[in-house]
């Protein structure tokens, strides 16, 4: 069965974006760039909100921009033939290699990890990964804990009631003080 991860940067003080609506902050430095661009090889499927959608869109013709370098270049040739899944109440139609949800996270999720393809199915977004957290349905989260506190703005995930624990797996700490973290659920404990 085909894991689900879900993979975030996020602040020290724990969000994903700052009260202004930016996330600057997490512009990842020439090292995490190439961390993030090896670990988007291992993605099948990735699950998008709208926002993400949105922001990601920019990388469908990034093979156009001739200001390009070689690594985000790379970046763009993994990105675009991606298959990607959008959850959004108000988009009608999606472009590049992405289709819309035909129904919620949890049944969506199912209908891919039945499916017998490779790679694991990435969630972004954390309104959208807040969902499949609160179904039990993420078997590990990758954090990137970067050096700056925001103040305020949207959680790495808002407030639920389930209580899930973790094992941790790996950690690294990139020279730009940024902290990579990678949990796994630990099955059976979670209440």
């Amino acid at each position: 069965m085909r894991g689900v991860t879900c993979s975030m940067g996020v602040s020290l003080d724990g969000y994903v974006v700052g009260p202004d609506g930016g996330f600057d902050w997490a512009a990842p430095d020439e090292e995490l760039f190439r961390f993030v661009t090896d670990e988007i090889r291992q993605v099948g499927v990735h699950l998008l909100g709208r926002r993400l959608y949105e922001t990601m869109l920019y990388w469908e013709t990034a093979d156009q921009d001739p200001s390009l370098d070689d690594a985000m270049l790379q970046w763009a040739a993994l990105w675009k033939p991606l298959p990607k899944v959008v959850f959004s109440t108000t988009l009608s139609t999606v472009r590049g290699n992405a289709r819309l949800a035909s129904g919620g996270v949890v049944e969506e999720i199912e209908r891919l990890r039945a499916a017998p393809q490779e790679g694991y199915i990435a969630i972004g977004g954390p309104t959208l990964a807040a969902e499949a957290a609160a179904a039990g349905l993420i078997d590990e989260y990758r954090v990137r804990v970067h050096p700056v506190l925001v103040g305020g703005g949207m959680p790495f995930f808002p407030p639920h009631e389930r209580r899930a624990d973790l094992e941790l797996v790996e950690t690294r700490t990139f020279s730009s003080g940024v902290l990579y973290l990678r949990y796994r659920v630990a099955r059976g404990t979670a209440r």
